[in-house]
């Protein structure tokens, strides 16, 4: 049936047909890539058979949900055929399977659009989470170890895993930086947008006039890379070694295993010296070499894009105030989807999916906005 015909139900918009337009031209491709799966001398390729078995599992969802909508579309063309019969009966069972349809067919179109949305190729991978202390003094570094142990206590509850790759503490039991690999699938996608400024409003332990002060510390998601991903020269890196340290500066370590390694290219540097060892030290220092590599590359990437492609729940700036934790009121509030919740102590004690799923619902609702918009522009 010509898609024109389905497609006619009710008052349907044009800018539609260009979305289904796509959609028909991937259940093509679909039809495709199951046919060179289908060849035995596909094997023989391995590189090939990867490419092509993820691009099935990628599109089949769509051209499953593609499929289901022209069936129901096709449905709802049937039932307008019955309300021209003379049983009163039929034609009162043709109304409510019409309803019925209408409200399935809108929910089909949505998911639709979203699985339109380019995705993030990061959105799987495991992620490294990097907290530090910014204005405050020591009050910012006792913030940043109480949002440590909020995402801890949040990874924990997915059964995910974390691992400290260098953290920095301060004397009064802070953090003045920590750094750590949280490993779960979907990590990247679900923690994202947690980069940037979050802000605290409190008395401070300190404060001995009870006087409340706002203190800060950033946050920065970077999706893990492979080597595969960020391939770094032998004779791009300088790597020195010294005695690790304590607060105060105090030496922890009777041996140089702490490890510093600069990326001459880029200038970017990275300090690792939480185990004892210098092999572990020295990985762990390149594995947080390669994240942040690839963070730039992307964002690079990213920044020859249009601005109007861009998520808008946040750019990922690590100087952009994303959230303010205000203790006298007992609030959170997330400034770029202006949501407020008032449930302090349980979003700290690591209950923090309600504002990441509002986050995510807004982006999701911003891309489609994006993808109607382009459709529009076509039509």
């Amino acid at each position: 049936m010509a898609t024109a015909e389905w497609l006619a139900v009710g008052n349907e918009e044009t800018h539609r047909m260009h979305i289904f337009d796509k959609l028909s031209g991937v259940e093509k491709r679909l039809d495709k890539v199951e046919s060179l799966l289908s060849d035995p001398d596909l094997v023989k390729d391995q590189e090939a058979y990867r490419r092509l078995t993820k691009e099935h599992a990628e599109i089949s969802k769509i051209v499953s949900v593609f499929r289901e909508y022209k069936q129901a579309a096709k449905d709802m063309r049937e039932s307008k055929d019955l309300l021209k019969d003379s049983d009163e009966d039929i034609k009162e069972l043709a109304r409510e399977d019409l309803r019925r349809l209408n409200e399935h067919l809108k929910k089909l179109e949505q998911e639709l659009k979203w699985l339109l949305i380019p995705k993030d190729p990061s959105d799987e991978k495991n992620i490294l989470l990097e907290i530090r202390a910014g204005t405050g003094g020591e009050e910012a570094g006792l913030f940043a170890a109480d949002l440590f142990q909020m995402y801890s206590k949040y990874v924990d509850s997915l059964g995910w895993k974390v691992e400290v790759l260098n953290k920095h503490v301060t004397g009064v039991g802070g953090l003045k930086e920590i750094i750590v690999l949280v490993q779960g699938k979907g990590a990247y996608s679900r923690l994202k947008f947690e980069s940037g400024t979050h802000r605290v409003q409190r008395v401070p332990v300190t404060e001995s006039q009870g006087r409340i002060h706002t203190s800060a510390v950033t946050v920065a998601v970077l999706p893990e890379a492979e080597e595969v991903d960020v391939k770094i020269e032998a004779d791009d890196i300088k790597v020195d070694v010294f005695r690790s340290t304590g607060p105060g500066g105090q030496s922890v370590n009777t041996t140089d295993s702490a490890i510093r390694v600069t990326h001459l290219p880029t200038g970017l540097v990275v300090t690792c010296q939480d185990e004892k060892s210098q092999h572990k030290n020295r990985a762990k220092a390149m594995k947080v070499l390669r994240a942040r590599l690839y963070d730039k590359m992307t964002s690079e990437q990213n920044e020859k894009i249009s601005a109007d492609r861009k998520s808008q729940v946040g750019s990922g700036d690590r100087s952009e105030r994303i959230r303010t934790y205000n203790f006298p009121q007992g609030r959170v509030t997330d400034h770029r989807i202006g949501l407020t919740l008032h449930k302090l102590e349980n979003i700290l004690q690591g209950n923090i999916g309600e504002m990441i799923d509002a986050l995510i619902t807004h982006h999701q609702a911003l891309a489609i906005q994006h993808v109607e918009t382009e459709s529009r522009d076509a039509a």
